[in-house]
This record gives structure tokens, C-alpha cells and sequence, in this order.
């Protein structure tokens, strides 16, 4: 029994960093989520400070401006036109901690602020009706000590440099966006033949977990798309139920174990944020079905641990039986995942089935 909690905790916290941490907030009012759907002019405040002190920040509010400019909006400099929201960019050579708490929310994110690091950093949030809102995104440099790394020339002027650098690749466009609640904006940039293939996953990635129903054309269309399928699976996990008949589709269909995969992950999606346990009978068919590719499985079992169902209970036991007799010398790291994602589901089905 001892075996069996630690084996669950392990999966347990192994699972909780693969799960999704989104930003659209269930803490604004009905009246403040209508206000971020409305945005469209955007005044954009920033700050570029070295050690020397206050240096021109043009050139970073200019990157700022033209990629907000890029999903439609009407950028403004001067506080005294009209703006709906402020949009706030404080770069500096060496950055002083305005973070967020220890952790939850978007500390929990890879872009969160850090509060380790202490070199060339541009913090980004945002102000709402002279409110500042907690959402707060962090680019950094490369390197920590701008004075080592600008090899004689000024540190200040060289960390502004590459912190500009790094706000033309970081595609905060595209978060903010979806903070703000406003789709549209993202499928009319995911329909722009100009956007790049790595863009349109972001923003497909980014409809998913918005939870957009208005992205459910476009997230089928996607899927026609080999580049796009996989993610475009993932996404439709979040869209909503309407998702699940085109997902076991895939699931039992698609000669692509990619697809498959992202599939099964996308059905625990939908399955788990709707407690909707018509998605468990399609995963256990495919649990152990002649030929399934092992990868396939892993996410399967994944899967069927976030939608526990006593009806999981004795195939997750049998697949579980049947690996155990499976000894590697080395170790094959595929089956130890699988073991893994077993473990875990087991840990979840079995507790659930003891109170059900």
C-alpha cells in the first residue's frame, strides 16, 4: 500500500507540471470582462532604465507598437488621447523585483517573472480602468552580467539592445490578446497567410485553452494541416464537448500516432474540464488494442486518469500486470513512461471507485 501513495504522489506531481495553466481570469466582473472585449486602442507606456539611469525608451515602445498593431489594434503613445487600456513595458539593465507572488496564477508559467534573476529583463502587464491587473509576463536576455557580455562597449545601450531582440520574438501579441478575451482577433491572424507556421501553433494552442467555441471551424480545419494536426487536437480538448465525436475519430482512425496521442490527451482535456465520462469507453477500446503504438497508450492512460471512472479500473489492472512481466535491461524509457502514466491512472480510477 505504502508502494502504491508513493508511486501516486510521484505521478501525481509528474502530471500536475504537464497540465495547462491558463490566464483568462475568473476573477474579473461580468462588467470588466465586457470592458476587455471591447479593447482596441491601446496605450503603450514604456520605460528603459540602465545603470547609468532613464535612457530613450522609443525603440523599445516602437517594437511594442507595431506588434500590437499586428492583431488590429490602434496603438497610442500620449496618455492624453483616448485609450482603453495601458499597456505597460518596464525594460532594465539590471531588473528590480515587481513580481508576482510565490506561486500559482502565471508563476506558474515558463514566462512568469523570475525572482532569481537579476539581469536585463523587460517586465510586461497591463492597467484597466487605473487598475493594475495581475498578469505579468518576463523576457530576459541570455546573459546576466550586461557589462561582461557588451565586451567593452556600453552594457546599457548593448542590454537594450538585445532585450529589444527578445520582445520581436516573444509573442506577447498573441497572450495579451487572449487575456483580453477576443478571439476573433487570434483566428483572423491564424487566417493571414502571412503568419508562420510556429505562430500558428501558438495561436492555435492559445484557442484551445480560451476555450473559444468560435475556434472550432478553424481548429477541424487544422487538422487537415500536418504541421498544425497535432496541436489542433490538443485544442479541441478545451473547445468543448461538440470536440469529442471528431477526437475519437482520430483516436481510432488516424494512421498517425502523433495524432493519436494528442487525440487521447485532448479527450482527457474535454473529458476532465466537462466531467463528461462518455469519452472513457472509446480509451479503454484503445487501451491495449492489437498494434497501438506505445506512445499512444501513454497518453491514453493519462487520460483516463483525469476522467476516473470505476470502469477503468480492471483494464488500467490488467495493463498493468502485463507490464510488469516486461524486463529491460537497459531500461526502455518508453515502457517506463507508460508504467508511469499507469501507476498513476490506477492511483486516480481506484481511490475514485472506493467513494463511488
Amino acid at each position: 500500500m505504502k508502494q502504491w501513495v508513493i508511486r501516486g504522489t510521484v505521478w501525481l506531481a509528474a502530471v500536475a507540471l504537464t497540465q495547462t495553466s491558463w490566464a483568462y481570469r475568473d476573477y474579473f466582473s461580468p462588467e470588466q470582462k465586457a470592458q476587455l472585449a471591447k479593447i482596441q486602442t491601446v496605450l503603450v507606456d514604456a520605460i528603459a532604465l540602465t545603470d547609468k539611469g532613464a535612457v530613450d525608451a522609443g525603440p523599445i515602445a516602437e517594437v511594442v507598437t507595431r506588434r500590437m498593431s499586428e492583431l488590429g489594434y490602434t496603438v497610442v503613445r500620449d496618455s492624453g488621447k483616448p485609450h482603453d487600456v495601458v499597456f505597460k513595458v518596464k525594460c532594465e539593465q539590471r531588473k528590480t523585483w515587481e513580481g508576482t507572488t510565490a506561486a500559482g496564477g502565471d508563476n506558474d508559467l515558463p514566462d512568469a517573472p523570475s525572482r532569481l534573476w537579476k539581469g536585463p529583463a523587460c517586465q510586461l502587464t497591463y492597467v484597466l480602468g487605473g487598475m493594475k491587473i495581475n498578469w505579468q509576463k518576463e523576457v530576459r536576455t541570455d546573459f546576466e552580467d550586461a557589462v561582461q557580455a557588451a565586451n567593452g562597449a556600453d552594457p546599457g545601450v548593448f542590454a537594450m539592445a538585445k532585450l529589444k531582440e527578445r520582445l520581436e520574438q516573444y509573442d506577447f501579441p498573441v497572450l495579451i490578446t487572449a487575456e483580453w478575451g477576443q478571439p476573433d482577433r487570434l483566428i483572423k491572424l491564424l487566417d493571414d497567410k502571412n503568419t508562420n507556421q510556429l505562430r500558428r501553433l501558438k495561436v492555435i494552442s492559445v484557442l484551445g485553452e480560451m476555450q473559444a467555441d468560435e475556434a472550432l471551424p478553424k481548429l477541424k480545419e487544422a487538422l487537415k494541416d500536418k504541421d498544425l494536426a497535432k496541436q489542433a487536437a490538443v485544442a479541441l480538448g478545451n473547445v468543448g464537448k461538440d470536440s469529442i465525436p471528431l477526437l475519437i475519430d482520430i483516436l481510432k482512425n488516424s494512421k498517425q500516432p502523433e495524432l493519436q496521442a494528442a487525440a487521447a490527451k485532448g479527450l482527457g482535456d474535454v473529458g476532465n474540464l466537462y466531467g463528461d465520462n462518455s469519452v472513457v469507453p472509446p480509451l479503454l477500446e484503445m487501451l491495449d488494442a492489437p498494434g497501438i503504438d506505445i506512445t499512444v497508450q501513454t497518453e491514453i492512460a493519462w487520460a483516463l486518469g483525469r476522467v476516473p471512472d470505476r470502469r477503468a479500473v480492471q483494464p488500467l489492472f490488467a495493463l498493468d500486470r502485463k507490464l510488469q512481466k516486461i524486463r529491460n535491461d537497459p531500461p526502455d524509457p518508453l515502457i517506463k513512461k507508460l508504467k508511469e502514466a499507469v501507476f498513476w491512472a490506477i492511483k486516480q480510477v481506484y481511490t475514485e471507485d472506493q467513494y463511488s
